[in-house]
C-alpha cells in the first residue's frame, strides 16, 4: 500500500481550479486501485495536507498520468503558493480501530523482502 501526499499553500482558487479538482477527483475515485483520502489544514500555517491511499505504486502513477491531473499541474502556480508531493510505502498500521480512515478499513501486508 501507498500513499501520496500533497502539501500546499493556498493562492486563490478560480472556476478552473475547481473544474480540474472534480475531474481529478473523479479520476482518482475510478482508478483500479485508489483506496480513499483525507484532507487536513494547518491553521496555524495555512497549509492544506491531501493524502492519498493506494493498493499500489502502479495505481497511483495511473492517475498521475490522467489529463487532468497534468494539466492541474502544469498551472499550478496560477492557485498555489508552493507545494509538496511525498510518497510513501505503508509499512504497517495500527490504532484501535474507533476511527473510520482508509487504513482502518484494509490490512496492510507485510512488507517484501
Amino acid at each position: 500500500m501507498y500513499t501520496a501526499t500533497f502539501i500546499f499553500a493556498k493562492r486563490q482558487f478560480d472556476d478552473e481550479f475547481h473544474r480540474l479538482d472534480a475531474l481529478i477527483a473523479e479520476a482518482a475515485k475510478a482508478t483500479p486501485g485508489y483506496l480513499g483520502e483525507e484532507s487536513w489544514e494547518n491553521s496555524a500555517t495555512g497549509l492544506v495536507s491531501n493524502v492519498y491511499y493506494w493498493e499500489s505504486l502502479e495505481a497511483l502513477q495511473s492517475l498521475m498520468r490522467h489529463p487532468a491531473h497534468l494539466q492541474a499541474k502544469a498551472a499550478q502556480a496560477h492557485w498555489l503558493a508552493g507545494y509538496q508531493v511525498v510518497i510513501a510505502q505503508v509499512l504497517r498500521t495500527y490504532g484501535d480501530a474507533q476511527l473510520d480512515l482508509p487504513l482502518t478499513r484494509l490490512p496492510v501486508p507485510p512488507p517484501a523482502n
